[in-house]
């Protein structure tokens, strides 16, 4: 049974992942930032706030206080955002036909992202897909964070499907194990990071990429 599609936004349906740790190595560089790449990995799937607290107990305080990480990430935004204008956020691959099936078929869909909601829509709006979701559940949109399950939880309730009859697509360990917690079917698409031991444990399946997904949802609805 399909009852609904949930997605992840970041590595997932956008291939900005990339995108943003090159626009952290662009500021890290410019302050002498050590490890950028593993405060990236670490923060995956993370909303602002928990970002905030890891960046600064993962330093020990070494680049600065809360306050600090705000001045830091508003220039990691700012070089993101002009990538981005410049052409270089796009849609994963396979991402509009995916989306474009799961229309068809009448399958609710929703997106469930730990990044502002403010941003979510002007990144969909501008790369034409934000019709294809039915909701928007959003980082500033529940209390806790991804590994917490909340965001799911409420994507599904808002959705009317219990969690046990929806699929959540995921890339990053704090979001499976989000989806997980929360008793959905868990589809891993690894972006950055590869699934390890726990991750197969807990997905449902891993896929090499989006079109893996799309065959097997395809397979289910036709049965």
């Amino acid at each position: 049974m399909v009852g609904a599609v949930v997605f992840d936004m970041d590595g997932v349906i956008l291939d900005s992942e990339q995108l943003v740790v090159r626009s952290w190595q662009k500021i890290a560089g410019k302050y002498g930032i050590e490890n950028i790449e593993g405060f990236c990995m670490a923060a995956l799937g993370l909303n602002r706030e928990a970002a905030k607290k890891l960046f600064v107990r993962m330093y020990d305080g070494r680049y600065g206080d809360e306050e600090r990480y705000e001045v830091l990430k508003a220039e990691m935004a700012s070089e993101f955002h002009r990538a981005a204008a410049d052409g270089e956020l796009v849609l994963k691959h396979g991402v509009a036909d995916t989306l474009k099936l799961i229309r068809d078929k009448n399958i609710p869909c929703a997106l469930a992202t730990s990044t502002r909601k403010e941003v979510v829509t002007m990144e969909l709006i501008n790369l034409g897909v934000i019709d294809y979701f039915d909701k928007l559940i959003c980082g500033d949109m529940v209390e806790r964070s991804k590994p917490a399950p909340d965001i799911f939880l409420k994507a599904c309730g808002e959705l009317g499907v219990a969690p046990e009859n929806a699929f959540a697509v995921e890339d990053s360990y704090n979001g499976v194990r989000a989806a997980h917690s929360a008793g959905m079917k868990v589809v891993m698409i690894p972006d950055l990071v590869q699934p390890d031991a726990e991750m197969r444990e807990k997905a449902l399946i891993i896929f090499d990429n989006m079109d893996g997904f799309k065959e097997y949802i395809m397979k289910l609805v036709t049965a």
